[in-house]
């Protein structure tokens, strides 16, 4: 029985163009930032993402991290909607490692609310509150089901914090499936940020690395942080070939996966509609919430039914679709799904 594997989209493999032009890279040594292949991927995302300058990074992990430690002033705090990656999946780094704080904003499916985003901003120290550092937004938003933020959501956020002096990272680990789904370009997505990341290696099928773009001095600035944490890849422009490839060819078909997510999540509404909202799948997720049985005997459960996904908490699953899944698949997915459904639920 073959596995049908809907963890996440960072299980592509890539493509037999990317592996040609990885092989074929011209190479350089990065930390000297001579690695050519490198800074010409480094240039196109910054001209796709509509800013002057980018680094290349590992991980999007590592990519919000280097941002925080670029923007952020020890001791500060940084404002996020409270089921942000950066906040749920980056391990603390902000506390451990940049010396600030955090503060869990409510939101609406990753939209803060505006209210309390400008109550929470503080410019400066104060008697009894610390200084924001940094505004962070998340699009699309993996937690609430790939969801994209309005254009005038950012805008409106963006407002508030620059009119405080604050600045407003965007982690765009999707961002081009934001871009796909609303048909707005990613470029004016995050025209009002100051930095954004985002990565080659989900649903653009490279095998590693991210992006984090910005002003140049900016960007300058990252590339010290970057080395910091053990960023800095050497002859990396292996990785940055197929991130070129990734670009250049990947961008567009993500509207497969999106096509494909709306239509597991139709056949998964359809076993029970308690399960899952089909108006929630806007990009590539698809959130099934578990009306009875434990996460861990679903999930124990879907695996020995060949139906691998994550839970990313208790009594809720994720199911991530992505360019190795097709539309046989999706029907297979939610086949095996109603079988396990059955069994667990009467």
């Amino acid at each position: 029985m073959q596995t049908i594997d809907l963890r996440s989209d960072t299980t592509t493999r890539p493509t037999e163009v990317m592996y040609r032009a990885m092989r074929e890279a011209e190479l350089g040594d990065d930390g000297y930032h001579d690695d050519p292949t490198v800074n010409r991927l480094e240039e196109v995302a910054a001209a796709r993402l509509g800013k002057e300058a980018a680094v290349f990074v590992p991980s999007g992990t590592a990519a919000n991290l280097t941002a925080i430690l670029t923007h952020g002033r020890r001791g500060g705090e940084v404002l996020a909607e409270a089921q942000a990656h950066i906040l749920r999946s980056e391990m603390g780094g902000m506390a451990a490692l940049a010396g600030l704080f955090h503060r869990a904003l409510p939101g609406t499916r990753g939209q803060l609310d505006l209210e309390t985003l400008a109550e929470a901003i503080s410019p400066a120290m104060k008697p009894n509150r610390i200084p924001t550092a940094m505004v962070g937004l998340e699009t699309s938003h993996n937690a609430h089901s790939g969801a994209v933020l309005p254009l005038a959501h950012i805008r409106e956020v963006a407002k508030l914090a620059h009119d405080q002096g604050v600045p407003l990272h965007i982690d765009g680990a999707r961002v081009f499936n934001a871009q796909i789904a609303s048909g707005v370009p990613a470029k004016e997505i995050v025209a009002d940020a100051d930095s954004v990341s985002f990565c080659l290696s989900k649903g653009l099928s490279a095998p590693v690395g991210s992006l984090l773009c910005g002003s140049a001095a900016f960007i300058e600035r990252a590339r010290g942080f970057r080395r910091m944490i053990g960023g800095v890849m050497r002859q990396s422009g292996v990785l940055a070939a197929a991130g070129l490839v990734a670009l250049d060819q990947m961008v567009d078909r993500l509207a497969d996966d999106h096509r494909n997510a709306r239509r597991l999540a139709e056949l998964v509404h359809a076993i029970d509609p308690r399960l899952t909202d089909p108006k929630a799948a806007e990009t590539n997720i698809v959130m099934v919430d578990l009306p009875a049985g434990s996460t861990e005997a679903w999930l124990a459960a879907l695996g020995e039914a060949g139906l691998r996904c994550n839970s990313p908490r208790k009594g809720r699953l994720r199911f991530v679709t992505h360019r190795h899944i097709d539309a046989s698949a999706v029907e297979l997915a939610a086949e095996r799904f109603g079988k396990v459904y059955r069994r667990m639920v009467n």
